[in-house]
């Protein structure tokens, strides 16, 4: 160890020792009034000598405008997510006023697009009841999509890698970023299979980011799911029969 790094670790040493006093004597600074009036310290607002108490005053602003800040942003959080509760009950709304089962997939898609602003949206749904069976919306599934829905348990965002379902959307060449949403009886998490998949899709490469939260996506979600029920076969007991 050469002269220099036993200097500095021998300063290092001496101030993590001073701290350490200071800490565990409190009433050092009351009996030694005269140390904090001697005290010079460099303001963080220019290159003047402060007191020490002029110090902790700009520490204690700063401090104070961190957390108004962090309050303005929450409240700024708290006002966006009301609005998308707003819409999400607007929509669902909408769905349950929904009479011919038949139109429940266009009017859960054509929602979302004129509700949320969703540029793209498509939505494919399987082991339907019979009378729905070769519509349109039954079609263009193949089983990896069904297995990939299944294995789904929260909303896939992300940037548009090519997926399958992203061809069930008009504009695909358009799409930059996608939300792929499973659709399956009871919760989203719950280990049943899916029977539908609804994509969403952006040009905005950032509208659907993988960092994003996904809480109003699964709402999204279990409503359709929940809409589209009736599309499903009807599951007889022995009991019922």
């Amino acid at each position: 160890m050469n002269d220099s790094t036993s200097i500095d670790h021998a300063l290092s040493t001496s101030e993590d020792s001073i701290a350490s006093y200071l800490t565990q004597v409190p009433d050092f600074f009351e009996r030694h009034a005269e140390v904090l009036t001697g005290v010079r310290l460099t303001s963080v607002h220019g290159h003047r000598a402060v007191s020490l108490q002029e110090r902790q005053a700009e520490m204690l602003r700063d401090k104070i405008k961190g957390l108004e800040q962090r309050i303005m942003e929450m409240m700024r959080n708290s006002s966006e997510n009301a609005t998308i509760a707003q819409k999400i009950h607007r929509w669902s709304c909408d769905l349950a006023a929904v009479v011919e089962t038949r139109d429940l997939p266009h009017a859960i898609t054509e929602g979302l697009r004129q509700v949320f602003d969703v540029p793209e949206a498509a939505i494919r749904v399987w082991d339907v009841a019979a009378p729905f069976s070769g519509a349109l919306f039954t079609m263009g599934v193949s089983s990896d999509v069904k297995a990939f829905a299944s294995s789904l348990t929260l909303p896939f965002c992300g940037p548009n890698l090519g997926f399958e379902p992203v061809g069930w959307l008009t504009r695909v060449d358009s799409v930059q970023s996608l939300a792929l949403l499973p659709l399956r009886a009871g919760p989203l998490s719950s280990p049943s299979p899916a029977f539908g998949m609804l994509v969403l899709g952006s040009p905005d490469p950032l509208r659907f980011d993988a960092t994003m939260g996904t809480e109003f996506l699964m709402r999204i979600a279990e409503q359709a799911s929940a809409a589209l029920a009736r599309m499903r076969p009807v599951t007889r007991t022995l009991a019922s029969v």
